[in-house]
């Protein structure tokens, strides 16, 4: 038997380290889905793994709270932005706590430290000569009366000539070029053609920067795959980046520029800043000695792929030519699929954080999330079926399995209390060996391997205890000791196993400490083994993935969206994500041909009753003149059925039947106004008849 527990290899652990870890801020202009949240879940679980290790790292960021988008969609509700942006805020907070993402400040770019951090960036490079103004021809949309920024404009791109691509940048090739170039250019806003019309504008020198960013590239401070796609930004030249908008613009007003506002791409990395000001205001952090351009400390930002041009150009620039440290690290990772393919509102696997949090438990996502991340920047598959599988193969059928089959001898026959030795020493001095290794995957982001590596483990322990087979020498006469031995020997594996999780299962491994009678575990607390020590009765930790719990998650967000559309008035309308008021805007627009293919058609109401079972859903029987349709509508809380009755309203004939919760819908009702109760359904003129066509 092993009594020394100072025999047990113990890891080295690192010198202490000062390090400030930042996601990119998501926008204010709509909800927290499954794609967002890969890089939250990857972020936070390289933060817990810092803080476990004993290092002084914080976690900031922030709602991205600026932006022409921002302004509509206040606009189309009727309220102020500021009202808006509090209430998306309030929002994302609650998304993020379920999912046991742990900010320790959660601030918005709509502050008081923002607008001081991006004025001081500002000042100390227009001082340093780095800012330029000059008179520009811009796209601006009559009808709108307003300039357009850069994503509200679509059309087909001056380099490859691919189509529906932004107004500043080609997702097909990557060129960059002003909106003024695109061809056939359309507004997101009204969707007339712009015009061009001068303003003067404010740019920032990039070119200024060139050998500055190319050493920092060439010194490792970004993944090997983003330096290739920098180096063809370099070759194709550098070029003036305007920082400034034309009122109406929701954001900063540009110091000493009336009516010009900092565009929303400068203020936003700025946020981190902010956010860490916010939190060391708070808390009495020194602040200067995490952005101070000779600081000892650590950087990082954990970003997506679609916006290191922001991140490994522009934004080490700025920080550069402001007297601010550069990033030690940017690291970006790659989209979200699910079951294979772009996440799709139809089929129910655009995912909102909220959605899924009615039906499954946050940490099989973590922990699916973590299995399958890497350092690189490759797309991540959420594959559903594998989803189901791997939890419950791995965490519930080898992790907890491992306590489930000890726990109870030790509370029926020891009194809750562990062995006073190991029974196999050099097995668990494997398992503690094995914590440098995983150490070093977690530090890579390699979350990937480090399962693997700590499922290998979680193997080796279910196989001692199968060779033990302990539930056997429980019914032999004389074996107590030997039975106290193993289940002990298996509860001080588990301990470790969930020590090495704890960065991805935070929960599970609380409920873990509070089982073990222990507190809080650290990295360097795995090294010495639980001898005579009480622990408390066992509770089930983590029950296994229900398919159909799956499957009402992908019938809610399927139900999620037709309310949207239904409320919304079909296209003007799901304001939420897709409409030109979304982070995205452009991607919701369609060329006139498209629309063109909408059928709309004068309709009567024949029938209209609730829908057992739906909160937002009304059951329409639709007349179009001898040929009924059975159409859900999410105007419930705006309308009695029996007022609607007999009422001719406007449908989309032509839309292609869809399976929802509650049956199949044949259509869509057009409806207009903010949500809620007020949701008006639109009415044909005066001598309209059902099945008309209306133009």
């Amino acid at each position: 038997m092993f009594t020394d527990c100072s025999a047990v290899p113990i890891a080295d652990m690192p010198e202490p380290r000062k390090i400030l870890i930042t996601s990119a801020l998501p926008y204010a202009n709509g909800s927290i889905h499954l794609g967002h949240l890969v890089e939250y879940i990857q972020t936070d679980i390289w933060s817990r793994f810092q803080k476990m290790r004993g290092h002084e790292a914080y976690y900031v960021c922030a709602d991205d709270a600026h932006g022409t988008p921002i302004m509509l969609r206040a606009r189309a509700e009727g309220i102020e932005p500021e009202q808006l942006i509090e209430r998306v805020w309030h929002e994302h907070t609650e998304d993020f706590a379920g999912f046991e993402i742990g900010f320790d400040n959660y601030h918005s770019t709509h502050s008081e430290e923002n607008r001081v951090c991006a004025t001081t960036i500002y000042e100390r490079n227009r001082d340093a000569g780095h800012i330029v103004r000059r008179t520009i021809s811009q796209a601006y949309d009559p009808e709108a009366e307003m300039f357009l920024p850069d994503r509200f404009i679509k059309g087909t791109c001056p380099r490859c000539g691919a189509e529906d691509q932004y107004g500043d940048n080609c997702e097909v090739c990557g060129a960059t070029y002003a909106p003024t170039e695109l061809k056939n250019a359309v507004s997101a806003v009204s969707g007339a053609t712009p015009i061009k019309k001068d303003s003067e504008h404010l740019f920032f020198k990039l070119g200024d920067f060139e050998k500055v960013l190319r050493d920092w590239h060439k010194a490792g401070h970004v993944q090997a795959e983003v330096a290739n796609k920098l180096n063809e930004w370099f070759e194709a030249g550098l070029n003036d980046w305007d920082i400034s908008r034309d009122a109406p613009y929701f954001g900063f007003e540009i110091p000493d520029a009336a009516g010009k506002y900092f565009y929303v791409w400068l203020d936003a990395p700025i946020g981190y800043m902010a956010s860490f000001r916010n939190y060391c205001d708070k808390t009495g952090v020194d602040f200067d000695a995490f952005w101070d351009a000779d600081s000892d400390t650590e950087l990082y930002h954990f970003i997506g792929k679609d916006i290191i041009y922001f991140h490994a150009l522009f934004w080490p620039a700025m920080l550069h030519g402001a007297g601010f440290r550069k990033p030690t690290g940017v690291y970006a990772h790659g989209f979200l699929t699910v079951d294979g393919a772009k996440m799709s509102k139809s089929r129910g696997t655009f995912i909102k954080a909220r959605t899924y949090l009615k039906h499954l438990n946050p940490e099989y996502l973590r922990y699916y999330f973590a299995a399958k991340l890497s350092s690189g920047v490759d797309d991540l598959d959420l594959n559903l079926e594998d989803f189901a599988a791997r939890v419950n193969a791995d965490l519930v059928g080898k992790v907890v399995n491992i306590a489930s089959r000890c726990a109870g001898f030790i509370k029926k026959r020891f009194d809750n209390r562990l062995n006073d030795t190991l029974d196999q020493p050099e097995l668990y001095a494997t398992f503690v060996k094995a914590g440098d290794e995983i150490a070093e995957l977690y530090e890579k982001r390699e979350f990937g391997r480090a399962v693997r590596e700590i499922m290998a483990l979680a193997d080796l322990a279910n196989q001692y205890i199968d060779d033990k087979a302990p539930w056997v020498i429980a019914k032999q006469d004389g074996r107590d000791a030997e039975l106290h031995a193993i289940c002990s020997m298996g509860i001080n594996l588990f301990r470790v196993l969930i020590g090495y999780l704890k960065p991805i299962v935070p929960v599970m491994a609380a409920q873990t400490e509070a089982f073990l009678n222990v507190e809080p575990m650290r990295w360097d607390t795995q090294a010495e083994p639980l001898l005579d020590h009480k622990i408390n009765a066992f509770k089930p930790l983590m029950t296994r993935v229900d398919r159909d719990r799956i499957n009402a998650m992908i019938e809610d967000s399927k139900e999620d969206l037709a309310t949207e559309q239904q409320a919304t008035g079909g296209g003007s309308a799901a304001v939420a994500a897709d409409s030109p008021l979304a982070r995205d805007p452009i991607a919701a627009t369609v060329d006139f041909a498209d629309f063109a293919k909408v059928d709309l058609r004068v309709a009567r109401i024949a029938k209209a009753e609730h829908v057992e079972g739906a909160d937002k859903l009304l059951r329409l029987t639709l007349d179009l003149g001898g040929e009924m349709r059975n159409v859900f509508a999410g105007i419930k809380a705006a309308y009695r059925p029996e007022d609607l009755e007999g009422r001719l309203t406007v449908m989309v004939a032509n839309l292609a039947p869809r399976k929802m919760k509650f049956g199949v819908s044949e259509g869509m009702v057009l409806a207009a106004g903010p949500g809620g109760e007020d949701i008006f359904v639109l009415q044909p003129d005066d001598g309209a008849e059902p099945g008309m066509k209306v133009k």
